[in-house]
């Protein structure tokens, strides 16, 4: 098993912590692309996809951990696009 598909599996169980640069790592093998906003975007990250939907988090800081909350979100979120 690759360290992705690893990683895909720990998120697939919500886990209470993730770090953010692991969900990086999977968003961009699964064809997203971090999309740069304005100057005033601050912490928030959208996440676009050609064909899924879009995934739009707040930046976790100043510790790498996401929040559970959002650990479930884009775990639900890749879900059903089925991508995870």
């Amino acid at each position: 098993m690759s360290a992705i598909e690893k990683l895909k599996q720990e998120l697939k169980s919500r886990p209470k912590t993730f770090k953010w640069s692991d969900l990086e790592r999977i968003l961009s093998n699964a064809g997203y692309l971090e999309s740069k906003g304005g100057k005033t975007t601050g912490s928030r990250v959208r996440f676009t996809h050609p064909i899924a939907a879009p995934i739009i988090l707040h930046k976790p800081h100043p510790s790498n951990q996401m929040k559970s909350y959002a650990i479930r979100f884009v775990a639900d979120v890749l879900e059903s696009e089925e991508l995870l």
